[in-house]
């Protein structure tokens, strides 16, 4: 039990501290072979904050803890949206003015609907997989198409400003790449051992401990990116990161895992879990769309959104519990 405590609290702050290596080196090698910043800006910052997401999905599939795959990619969606953006817009209330984020919202609600429906026969086929990644493909293919296209939307210029403000050579870049790919696989593998250990201790489900720990651990790099982003008055960088992140642990995170490894899961992780984060996701695109009005997340949204979070956390830990 201790070891396994200690590779939870060394493998969380390791994986993070690497995932923001790789993606931060990713985005500068890029920027200097000349890809535009919103192209890196959706591909490499929005999706690869989903780093921490996919690789421990990853080694939780092929180690057989489906629960730990999946609980942590839909646990992580909610925590992104409730908990992530809820605290962001209560320190600074968020206004959307790109057009791009308002033409992924419906993509990402449209996504989420799609998920909950493969959920509803409470079992993840490796069919079901590949067509999450098919329709990854397609949703890759779009971004590149609106980051090649789109270069004034307010997003870009965002992007732009987070790009260029990182500073070093090609070659330093590169190499904090490769330690930073090699670090997230590394911790990864502790951090799952680790929850798996705890989990059997206490006798609660492995689902559990990826909706709660393990998602709230590889949300913060969302976190930390989203109170940066409003800080320096980037709003929409900070709802396009989280717009990325969940659509990539949606089609992805679980796709990828899927294929390694089929999942099953209780009636009360879809009737629980699945409809929390499609709400969550509604919620979000009815405050952010901006009908008749410009879209924009306030402090008292904010409010709602982490006592939500809260009241689900409690849920759960009263479902593992008692």
């Amino acid at each position: 039990m201790l070891l396994a405590s200690l590779a939870i609290l060394i493998g969380l702050p390791v994986l993070l501290w690497s995932a923001g290596k790789f993606v931060g080196g990713a985005a500068s090698v890029a920027n200097h072979f000349g890809v535009s910043p919103l192209l890196i800006g959706m591909l490499i910052i929005g999706f690869g904050t989903s780093a921490p997401e996919i690789i421990v999905s990853i080694f939780a599939a092929i180690q057989g803890n489906s629960g730990i795959a999946l609980g942590n990619a839909y646990g992580s969606n909610i925590a992104n949206i409730l908990l992530i953006l809820g605290l962001t817009a209560i320190i600074s209330p968020i206004a959307v003015k790109s057009e791009i984020i308002k033409k992924e919202l419906p993509v990402l609600l449209g996504i989420t609907f799609f998920a909950a429906w493969q959920v509803w026969d409470l079992n993840i086929s490796k069919d079901d997989a590949f067509s999450l990644l098919g329709l990854f493909v397609l949703l890759l293919s779009w971004s590149i198409y609106h980051g090649m296209k789109d270069d004034k939307d307010a997003l870009a210029d965002e992007y732009d400003e987070e790009i260029n403000s990182n500073e070093g050579t090609v070659k330093t870049h590169v190499m904090w790449l490769i330690a930073g790919l090699l670090l997230l696989v590394a911790s990864s593998r502790m951090l799952v051992w680790g929850a798996v250990e705890v989990a059997t201790f206490f006798g609660v489900s492995d689902t559990i401990i990826g909706l709660t720990v393990i998602a709230i651990g590889t949300s913060l790099p969302e976190l930390a990116s989203s109170l940066m982003a409003v800080k320096k008055g980037e709003h929409d960088l900070a709802i396009g990161n989280v717009i990325g992140s969940n659509m990539f642990n949606t089609l992805a995170v679980v796709g990828i895992a899927g294929t390694i490894q089929p999942m099953t899961v209780g009636s009360e992780f879809l009737y629980r879990d699945v409809m929390v984060m499609f709400a969550s996701t509604i919620a979000l695109f009815i405050f952010c769309i901006g009908i008749k009005r410009q879209g924009r997340l306030n402090r008292l949204e904010g409010g709602a959104f982490v006592l939500a979070y809260a009241a689900y956390t409690y849920w759960l830990i009263q479902a593992a519990f008692i």
